[in-house]
């Protein structure tokens, strides 16, 4: 199994153009390239892995099937997350049969340790366990924002279409994790972390 390749984004409108004509190899490299992702986005909404893995070959398979029209795709990466969300929020309006306005207030997010920068990782075991915490303890929105842009590499303008909300309410987000991650190590450091510009 292929490992899983970083976000560039530069070759994907050429994988849709690909897949409109119907090379396979194509696909398979964009299934490679984000399924792994996906499945992890999938479960976060579902919390149980067989439905994720179900919810996101669904995804690829629907992709396939229409592959024809893959040309009229704008943005890949807004594209699979977008129906990996409403495929999952699907089975759980048609699962719970209840009303969800913030569905995304109450999901639980697993970050990978990818999520985590080389300099907040610095010096001690006890300061990562800091940081984990400080992240873990984010509430559930922020803390999915958070994974979106620190682990999968979105821009704010593709998260704010994926999940249907604003710029402003990301950046707010993002201000907020920041804010208690830096709070969390500023004890050890003896200093005041500086916010760094994250990617919009």
């Amino acid at each position: 199994m292929r490992e899983e390749q970083p976000f560039s984004g530069e070759h994907l409108p050429e994988l849709l153009l690909q897949i409109s004509e119907g090379r396979q190899t194509a696909f398979r490299e964009v299934y490679v390239l984000f399924y792994k992702r996906l499945f992890h986005f999938a479960f976060a909404i579902v919390k149980t892995r067989e439905l994720s893995e179900e919810i996101v070959e669904d995804v690829f398979v629907k992709l396939w099937q229409k592959h024809a029209d893959a040309r009229g795709i704008q943005n890949l990466r807004v594209y699979l997350y977008t129906a990996t969300k409403n495929t999952a929020l699907n089975y759980l309006s048609k699962k719970a049969r209840e009303s969800i306005t913030e569905p995304f207030d109450h999901i639980q997010i697993e970050l990978n340790d990818s999520a985590v920068t080389p300099e907040q990782i610095l010096i001690t075991a006890e300061m990562y366990k800091k940081i984990q915490a400080a992240v873990e303890a984010l509430p559930p929105r922020c803390k999915m924002i958070f994974k979106l842009v620190r682990e999968d590499g979105l821009r704010y303008k593709e998260i704010a279409e994926i999940l249907n909300i604003s710029v402003n309410t990301i950046d707010v987000q993002m201000a907020i994790a920041v804010k208690r991650i830096a709070s969390a190590l500023e004890a050890d450091l003896g200093y005041s972390l500086q916010k760094k510009p994250l990617r919009k």
